[in-house]
């Protein structure tokens, strides 16, 4: 279908509990009726002008998605279930998006959450080999093309210390870059009453920190969390029928990547850590976007990317074109990467520091940059983001990858009919929960249900 018979999509609502230490306190369903309750709350809008969901979880049973949704309503609604391991919530995203910019539907929701065990990533089928088995020999195989030599630590942080090491030995980055990295987002976390870690951790921190693999510390490693995050995606004309012109924020482009032969049948650890998936799936939302090869990345004002470890925040600056290849660590030197730099990347805190449920991770990031593009975001609002000739201000960029494997890639931006004043989210909620986090009741949760909902369900919620 040609891009001019699409609509125009925006998301107009979004909510997020804290991202947590895993200690089993949190069921999923409770956290995804908190999640959903804020983002209804914030659109203004009940569970019945929702016509789609997707509910995005790595770890759960079948129809997990359903479960926590029905605490907001049995509307009968198609409701699917999304497993595509770290960048599982942003693809929710995406086929709630692309029901919405498709015609489908005018309302779509998409809520992911993920209650996690404490330590390493696991597989929960030890009677079979895990998907991701070829990531981890390849990048095992590549260790003799690397000056670190034969690595140590669990796979993943392995496979993306290996990334950092090849961005090393090429370029010129040395560990102290990865460490400058996590002590920024680290800073960043102190800021943000969600993120599960808000220590602030120097440099020298870091580096000192117990080593995970040859490159990486405890420090620069995100860890296993709890959460929820969701967002509603609408389209232009249910925009305008609701009044949200003061809230609804365009996501202009957006693509969903995975890998191509690169990933197992070149000399590179990057490659096999999804550099070129991600280089891809920028380049063409970029192009979607209207901008031609290069172009349109000085028009991005902050930027929440996937530091599941700090070295695969290094390589993800090139990759999404906010620097050169060779540039990366150089841009880390000159604090391009936050307040009062070029950029500022993971003004959340990141997943270092912020906490990485799986399935929520990428709809958080989603609700960081929607609160930074309204203007709402306080103690963690990037500067300059509207000190711009265009009534639109710059755009915010989304980065969220899975090992095996997919990424997501997300451009959002005020739109031009933007306005500011009137009741919004924070008026609806009571508090600006884009930089303050408060439990939900159940008497928020009868504001924003359907009118098809079941009492015998919400006697379970435990909130």
């Amino acid at each position: 279908m040609p891009q001019n018979k699409f609509q125009r999509t925006f998301i107009i609502g979004c909510g997020c509990t804290a991202f947590i230490k895993p200690r089993g306190q949190r069921t999923t369903e409770d956290m995804g009726l908190e999640a959903g309750t804020k983002a209804l709350l914030d659109a203004g809008i009940t569970y019945d002008a929702v016509q789609t969901a997707f509910v995005g979880y790595c770890y759960g049973d079948s129809t997990s998605g359903q479960r926590a949704l029905y605490g907001l309503g049995m509307t009968g609604i198609p409701i699917t279930n999304v497993n595509n391991n770290c960048s599982t919530g942003s693809t929710a995203l995406f086929h709630a998006n692309n029901a919405v910019k498709s015609g489908l539907v005018e309302c779509a929701l998409a809520l992911g959450f993920e209650r996690m065990a404490a330590g390493s990533l696991g597989t929960n089928f030890p009677d079979r080999t895990p998907p991701t088995l070829l990531f981890n020999k390849r990048t095992i195989d590549l260790e003799k093309t690397l000056t670190s030599g034969t690595n140590f630590g669990p796979g993943a942080p392995r496979m993306f210390g290996n990334a950092g090491q090849e961005y090393m030995d090429n370029y010129g980055a040395e560990v102290k870059h990865l460490a400058m990295i996590a002590a920024k987002n680290h800073a960043h976390s102190v800021k943000n009453p969600y993120s599960q870690f808000r220590n602030g951790w120097t440099v020298e921190q870091v580096l000192q920190a117990p080593k995970i693999t040859a490159q990486l510390t405890k420090f620069m490693c995100s860890p296993t969390s709890d959460g929820a995050a969701c967002c509603i995606i609408a389209s232009e004309d249910f925009v305008h029928a609701h009044g949200l012109e003061n809230q609804a924020i365009e996501i202009v482009a957006q693509g969903l990547e995975t890998d191509d032969p690169a990933a197992y049948d070149t000399e590179s650890a990057m490659e096999v850590a999804g550099y070129g998936m991600s280089k891809r799936c920028a380049d063409k939302v970029f192009k979607e976007a209207g901008f031609s090869d290069g172009e349109g990345r000085d028009l991005v004002g902050v930027v929440e990317l996937h530091d599941c470890f700090s070295a695969n925040e290094l390589i993800t600056y090139p990759a999404l074109g906010l620097c050169d290849l060779d540039e990366a660590h150089k841009m880390v030197e000159r604090g391009d990467n936050t307040y009062g730099g070029k950029y500022v990347v993971n003004p959340s805190g990141g997943l270092e520091a912020k906490g990485h449920p799986l399935g929520a991770t990428g709809l958080g990031m989603h609700f960081y940059i929607t609160m930074q593009l309204r203007n709402l975001a306080g103690p963690m609002q990037a500067p300059g983001l509207f000190d711009i000739p265009d009534k639109r201000g710059k755009f915010g960029l989304v980065h969220n990858i899975g090992i095996g494997g997919a990424v997501v890639v997300s451009l959002l931006r005020r739109p031009e009919f933007y306005k500011t004043g009137g009741i919004d989210g924070p008026a609806r909620l009571g508090y600006n929960h884009a930089h303050e986090c408060r439990p939900v009741t159940l008497a928020d949760v009868d504001k924003v249900k359907s009118k098809k909902s079941s009492k015998f369900v919400l006697q379970h919620a435990k909130l």
